[in-house]
């Protein structure tokens, strides 16, 4: 049985490592603790009964409650399925931001992060060109680099 707790916000890596400490000292039947990405303040608990996730959570800093219903398999599946970028936005692309304080600005890509889902670009038509380090998700491609 899956079921949500939930935790004080930005805190869900150090309450889910206090968690599983206690765990590992308590031999609760507790199989994961799960944080979903995109979820703040919440964890997910995989455990044998409701009553030992509640033993497991009781009195534990940062943990605010859970909520009365487990999870269905279904809906986990549809929380831990990650999201492809539609785009692959390249260094020396230019894009256009179509969101933000820069919405309407074309730009040229000079780093690409995947793992953070950033780009540094330089603004375009601009009097002294300042680098940029924004979402990927708030900028569309108007022109992709060259291969060579």
């Amino acid at each position: 049985m899956y079921l949500v707790v939930r935790v004080t916000s930005s805190q869900e890596k150090i309450t889910a490592d206090i968690l599983e400490n206690k765990v590992s000292k308590t031999n609760l039947p507790i199989y994961s603790i799960i944080l979903p990405t995109g979820m703040r303040g919440y964890l997910v608990l995989e455990s044998e009964s409701e009553s030992a996730c509640r033993e497991l959570i009781m009195n534990e800093p940062h943990v605010k409650g859970m909520l009365p219903k487990p999870l269905e398999e279904a809906e986990l599946d549809r929380i831990l399925t990650v999201k492809q970028n539609v785009q692959e936005i390249g260094v020396n692309d230019i894009i256009e931001f179509i969101g933000g304080p820069f919405k309407g600005y074309k730009a040229k890509v000079r780093k690409v992060d995947t793992v953070k889902d950033e780009i540094t670009v330089e603004l375009m038509d601009v009097a002294v060109p300042i680098p940029v380090t924004t979402k990927s998700n708030i900028a569309r491609i108007i022109e992709k680099a060259e291969v060579v």
